[in-house]
């Protein structure tokens, strides 16, 4: 069982399917919290307020495709984990052209018997990648720590000559350039 509590978000419109899938994951996901919707404008919000860890997509919806959907969930965010649980990939070119648009992987309805099977693989791997980015997010927050207590000594160096002072100004500038650049890759990835 997975650990970590999930934000899931399920696009799909068959009721049948969504108690399934529901049933399915919360086997395989200790503290899922799951949010379902069956439209793109209804998934276009919760893209906004529940952010999601992963989204689970039929392909054909009432008022849109799996595409559109997919589509927008790259525009929000194009590392988000976007798996198709889906009735309406009937040939592996079309399953594959929906991994090649961005998908991290489909299950084919035909299989929802053997659902938990094919998702928890699929689950564990969204787990994966978010520890790694927890990872990196510690790390980001120690490395600001220290540039807080590098600062944090500069301010409180005595100084001895106008010399110092001048080479004292120019590392905190360096640092703070050095931050600023940090900062903007942490917003691009």
């Amino acid at each position: 069982m997975i650990k970590i509590p999930l934000r899931i978000l399920l696009v799909e419109d068959n009721e049948a399917d969504v108690l399934i899938t529901l049933r399915t994951i919360r086997k395989l996901v200790e503290e899922p919290h799951i949010e379902v919707v069956e439209d793109l404008s209804s998934c276009r919000n919760k893209l906004i307020n529940f952010i999601p860890d992963v989204v689970i997509s039929d392909y054909n919806l009432p008022t849109c495709t799996g595409l559109e959907v997919l589509q927008l969930v790259q525009q929000k965010d194009p590392k988000l984990p976007f798996i198709f649980l889906t009735g309406t990939v009937h040939d592996e070119e079309l399953a594959a052209n929906t991994i090649l648009a961005g998908a991290s992987g489909f299950i084919l309805k035909k299989h929802l018997n053997n659902l938990e099977d094919k998702l928890k693989p699929l689950l564990k791997q969204v787990v994966f990648h978010m520890s790694e980015k927890e990872e990196i997010r510690e790390r980001l927050r120690q490395n600001k720590i220290a540039i807080n207590q590098i600062n944090d000594y500069l301010d409180n160096l005595k100084f001895d000559n106008r010399e110092q002072k001048d080479n004292i100004s120019k590392i905190k500038d360096a640092i703070k350039d050095f931050k600023a650049g940090r900062d903007e890759d942490n917003r691009e990835a």
